[in-house]
């Protein structure tokens, strides 16, 4: 079961960047009604009141009613407990967010002077990924896959295979009688995004610089295998008769249904395997064998194979639209902005690196929008230059 103070913070961004659909609206609007997650609530809100940027993509109505319900609900907690318990600058905060908005004015202080100062690094900002990908058939053919393809795309081995509007690939037998079994590979390139929807039923989110190889139909098999270069997340069909097995250059997972990412870029030193829900068995090709539990995560190396407890969200972010930071190093944080916008990082300081960073960020928006966030601690600098990030230590 995931964990509800992580869902919070990432159902807040989602609401904050009109991504919500209506059942997570719905979801969203149940945590906020809860007084459990007041101060949670309340504390986010503060922080998007100091990143103002992020309010602007917000309907004006619907802030002020979500602003309205975090006000009112602190306002009850007001008559039970004493004031002096109350968090009376996020308190304050919230009312001139409200205030804020309802006149439409925004500060012109620190931040607009980081904007003006942050113009000349980010002159030559960069845009985003997307979603996208290449399929190629066992025949050879390949078939680039965008938001403007819809609809059947090909048809092999009594299989069709389609696009739906949520941009998944969908394989569905149309012929009982297959004969020889095809096999398709999915893959994707840096700053590239995609899913697809395997003949079983199992959903598949690929990640940037990724490939998946499968069947085109599992029938007929005694497992349901297939094999993955770099990061995708799986929700497995469960079919306890045929166990499905994601096979990889220095381990093998398997599974009989459940929902786990998997992290293996072949310029990586690690392997990473996280389970949200179920039981996953983790074999090495050098003999080390683990099963892992909901949120505990395998870090594979050449020297050790460590079991970590973690919050499992933060793993799959990217698969939500987001960057998702919880004391991680700067070194891994721009290894992933590398792959998204498909850019190279350059340090001027190398014990950099070493840096950890908390937050959250919009997978969608430009890179500095992202390095605005990183700044925002104070230690490290960064500058845009063509297709490269320079980061520096700030001067203090």
């Amino acid at each position: 079961m995931q964990n509800d103070t992580t869902r919070v913070d990432i159902l807040f961004q989602k609401y904050l960047n009109n991504l919500l659909d209506e059942a997570e609206r719905q979801e969203f609007l149940d945590y906020v009604e809860d007084p459990i997650f007041q101060p949670q609530l309340n504390a986010l809100l503060s922080l998007a009141f100091d990143n103002q940027t992020e309010l602007t993509d917000v309907n004006a109505e619907e802030r002020q009613i979500l602003i309205d319900k975090i006000l009112s609900k602190e306002q009850a907690v007001k008559t039970d407990v004493s004031t002096k318990k109350l968090w009376p600058r996020i308190r304050i905060a919230a009312a001139v967010v409200l205030v804020m908005i309802s006149a439409g004015i925004w500060l012109y202080s620190k931040n607009q002077e980081n904007l003006l100062q942050d113009s000349d690094a980010y002159a030559n900002d960069i845009a985003p990924g997307k979603n996208g990908a290449t399929l190629t058939l066992a025949n050879g053919k390949k078939i680039l896959i965008n938001d403007a393809l819809a609809g059947n795309i090909a048809s092999e081995s009594g299989v069709k295979i389609s696009k739906n509007a949520d941009g998944q690939l969908i394989y569905e037998i149309t012929n009982d009688n297959l004969g020889e079994i095809a096999y398709n590979t999915l893959s994707t390139t840096r700053g590239e995004q995609t899913q697809v929807r395997l003949p079983d039923g199992t959903l598949v989110f690929l990640n940037a610089e990724s490939s998946l190889k499968y069947p085109t139909s599992f029938a007929g098999a005694k497992k349901r295998q297939v094999e993955l270069i770099g990061e995708g997340y799986f929700e497995v069909a469960k079919d306890k008769a045929h166990p499905f097995i994601v096979k990889g250059e220095k381990q093998d997972v398997e599974v009989l249904g459940t929902h786990f990412n998997i992290e293996s870029y072949p310029t990586s030193a690690q392997i990473k395997t996280t389970l949200l829900e179920g039981s996953v068995k983790v074999s090495s090709k050098t003999g080390i064998t683990r099963i892992l539990k909901p949120n505990q995560q395998l870090v594979l190396s050449t020297q050790h194979a460590e079991v970590k407890e973690i919050e499992a969200e933060y793993e799959i972010a990217w698969k939500e639209g987001f960057f998702m930071f919880n004391n991680e190093s700067l070194e891994s944080i721009m290894e992933q902005v590398a792959l998204w916008y498909n850019v190279e990082v350059v340090y001027e300081d190398a014990s950099l690196k070493k840096e950890t960073y908390v937050g959250t960020v919009n997978r969608f928006d430009k890179v500095s929008k992202v390095l605005s966030v990183l700044k925002k601690t104070d230690v490290a600098e960064f500058k845009i230059e063509q297709n490269k990030i320079i980061v520096s230590r700030k001067n203090k």
